[in-house]
């Protein structure tokens, strides 16, 4: 770029976007007077889906504005939680994160997962049509202009993903209640209703079940329940309480 020099200064907690350099306070970046600082802020490493607010020269300003000579500019991260308008709060995950959308199923949290590697392309294009919030570590999936809406996963570890998750978006905790197959809902099944899905020690050792009505598995509580179980209290405990306020005053209009 050569054009117009701004001085630009980002929110802490985007430090882990760009150069260290970047990181201690107000630097100046050069841009070419024809982008918007969207592009900048994104050229500059930080996707736009971590952007709370463009402030210039102190007051906020839409990512479409074009930057001009001795502007100062304050990038802030997304507040948390995060207010996501317009649709019904529901998830797209990509390939890498797996664990994450089974834990989010497990709390009951509509997640839609692609085991399979479907491309970028098609998951922002999955994300605008069925209006999914995208999630993901891959910095180049989240800056892709069809998305509907998307967030950055800021760890590699599946307990510190779901705490990231459930802390920014305080989504309706509504444990035990979607397959974690497959994201369907689940019901109470009798063991008559199931039989023919169960083998011969589980028929003799669990009387409770639930079936998917998408897929049709059966879940009863194994060998696993204890660590699932656990899960689901540390989640509850947590953020429970505090994702039942956020729909409610966000359900209140404030």
């Amino acid at each position: 770029m050569n054009g117009p020099e701004i001085l630009i200064s980002f929110a802490p907690e985007l430090g882990i976007f760009v150069p260290h350099g970047r990181r201690g306070g107000p630097t100046a970046a050069v841009t070419d007077g024809v982008s918007t600082l969207g592009h900048v802020v994104e050229s500059l490493g930080v996707p736009l889906t971590e952007v709370g607010a463009l402030v210039v020269d102190g007051r906020e300003t839409a990512a479409a504005h074009v930057p001009a000579a001795g502007e100062t500019v304050t990038v802030r991260a997304v507040p948390r939680p995060q207010p996501v308008p317009g649709a019904p709060l529901r998830f797209l995950l990509d390939v890498h994160l797996g664990t994450l959308a089974r834990r989010l199923r497990l709390l009951g949290v509509d997640a839609a997962y692609e085991s399979t590697d479907i491309g970028d392309p098609a998951l922002a294009a999955r994300s605008a049509a069925e209006r999914r919030v995208l999630l993901s570590r891959d910095r180049g999936l989240l800056r892709r202009r069809e998305l509907w809406a998307g967030a950055y996963v800021y760890s590699d570890r599946p307990d510190d993903q779901l705490r990231d998750v459930l802390g920014r978006f305080a989504p309706e905790l509504r444990p035990w209640t979607r397959c974690s197959a497959c994201n369907g809902t689940l019901r109470s099944a009798t063991k008559e209703e199931v039989a023919d899905r169960l083998e011969g020690g589980t028929r003799g050792t669990y009387d409770v079940f639930a079936q998917c009505g998408d897929c049709g598995r059966v879940f009863w509580r194994g060998a696993h329940h204890d660590r699932l179980e656990g899960i689901v209290e540390r989640a509850m405990e947590e953020f429970g309480a505090a994702g039942r306020r956020f729909t409610a005053r966000t359900a209140a209009g404030s």
